[in-house]
């Protein structure tokens, strides 16, 4: 596996991060499908963004003013065009580092005919610090991020509290970050994070995780995972001030 130290951007010009230090993902070197590829290259140019265009605004990326998502590390991409299509008054911006999975959230834009999507290409810390207003999104989402199982590479884990605090600032106040997981150990990190995180409430009163809400698709891995007893643990905090 390549370190993403030498990992170039989806125009092979620029490193997919400019942080240093310990990092959440390791660029994994998959090739595209010939029809991802297409849709890269007929696509990108409309639905991509890039760090060179610097803090945007989401009222011009998108021609309109409204609810804005942003879903960090969408794989393959096919959970963030469901949402995407069953909710066309809103807008959402994904961010992934492996190429294949752009590519292929891209084909299923172009196939779905979504034009509430927009797609970066870089280390989802970069977008958060040198491309997103403050008190820019609604809703945060991370969905079953690497959980970096062995207790040596926990520091690796992206849901820290120096993360969170960032997430906090690019949220309006009643915004809500919106976690997932399959790995109970994680889970139990992402509660204790969340819990000592300045500035969140956790959405259920009681505490605790949260039901699937409903607008959260169930991927084909979760469903596997289901079906041989595995669980899922869903967080969902909302920013206080």
């Amino acid at each position: 596996m390549a370190d993403q130290n030498d990992s170039q951007d989806s125009k092979g010009e620029n490193p997919i991060t400019t942080r240093r230090g310990v990092r959440s993902f390791v660029l994994r070197q998959g090739r595209m499908t010939e029809g991802q590829k297409k849709a890269f290259e007929r696509s990108w140019p409309k639905y991509g963004l890039a760090r060179e265009d610097g803090v945007i605004d989401p009222r011009e990326v998108f021609g309109r003013d409204s609810m804005l998502n942003l879903e960090i590390g969408f794989g393959m991409g096919r959970s963030l065009a469901d949402m995407a299509e069953a909710a066309p008054e809103q807008d959402f911006i994904g961010v992934e580092v492996h190429l294949p999975g752009v590519g292929a959230l891209l084909k299923e834009v172009e196939d779905r005919g979504l034009e509430n999507v927009r797609v970066y290409n870089i280390d989802a810390n970069d977008v958060i610090d040198l491309c997103l207003p403050d008190a820019s999104l609604d809703r945060v989402m991370v969905f079953f991020p690497d959980p970096w199982h062995k207790k040596k590479h926990h520091k690796r884990r992206l849901v820290q509290q120096e993360f969170v605090q960032r997430i906090r600032h690019k949220l309006r106040v009643g915004g809500v970050l919106h976690l997932a997981t399959d790995w109970e150990n994680y889970a139990e990190h992402m509660l204790e994070v969340m819990e000592n995180s300045q500035g969140f409430a956790n959405t259920q009163e009681q505490g605790g995780y949260s039901p699937r809400p409903d607008d959260r698709p169930i991927t084909k891995f979760e469903q596997r995972g289901e079906k041989l007893g595995h669980g899922v643990w869903d967080l969902l905090y909302y920013r206080t001030n």
